[in-house]
């Protein structure tokens, strides 16, 4: 992505068909203080955040893939994109609305704070006024005393999403690979036992079959 030594990937959240001659990236700038007192930084984050306006870095466009919105424009998609994890959806939106799809769009979106962590608040709510994006789910994990992550939501929306899966859906997940996949794998196959009436075996080949058909497809880091 850049020089100086750094060589992260970033998710485009933008799309080609809405704005040929810009790509966009959400980053989130990685600042904090190490146990002993010192200043610690992301090294291409700060670097993005704290260069001057115009600066120009070498980068790398690779293609992910299977991730990208579904070819078929009736076919349902849920995108569950936490944190930073939310950038390639929005590419996958404005795609869709470019193209003039017409399937059902669900996106699980999470953060610490609705107040200050709402990415994207604006864009999400035009793409939900233009009936692009049909159904959206939050989860704030600081605004009340019991925490609350996208999985919880998925779990709360268990019937519907099954409803989803059934009907054709395809299933993104982008973010963290260390905590956040997991628990969003072991939520679906969890949802998938039980509003399937599946033993734990079948509900785990159904979603093995899921990645093989390119139906649950992720972008974890």
């Amino acid at each position: 992505m850049c020089s100086r030594g750094c060589n992260p990937g970033y998710s485009i959240s933008s799309s080609p068909l809405t704005n040929p001659g810009r790509l966009s990236l959400t980053v989130s700038v990685i600042r904090y203080d190490s146990p002993s007192g010192r200043p610690r930084k992301g090294v291409c984050s700060a670097l993005l955040a704290d260069a001057p306006t115009a600066t120009i870095f070498p980068v790398l466009v690779r293609p992910a893939e299977h991730f990208g919105p579904p070819a078929d424009t009736a076919t349902p998609m849920i995108m569950v994109g936490p944190g930073t994890g939310i950038a390639p959806f929005l590419g996958f939106l404005d795609h869709r609305r470019a193209r003039g799809d017409h399937a059902p769009n669900w996106l699980f979106f999470g953060e610490q704070h609705q107040a200050t962590d709402f990415y994207y608040q604006d864009e999400l709510a035009s793409l939900r006024r233009d009936g692009i994006l049909t159904d959206l789910d939050l989860a704030f994990s600081r605004d009340q005393r019991t925490k609350i992550y996208v999985q919880d939501r998925m779990r709360q929306q268990g019937a519907k999403l099954w409803s989803w899966l059934k009907n054709g859906a395809r299933l993104y997940v982008c973010g963290d690979a260390t905590r956040m996949a997991k628990d969003v794998d072991r939520a679906l196959r969890e949802i998938i036992a039980q509003h399937g009436n599946l033993s734990p075996a079948d509900a785990g080949a159904y979603v093995k079959q899921l990645s093989i058909d390119k139906r649950y497809v992720r972008d974890v880091y």
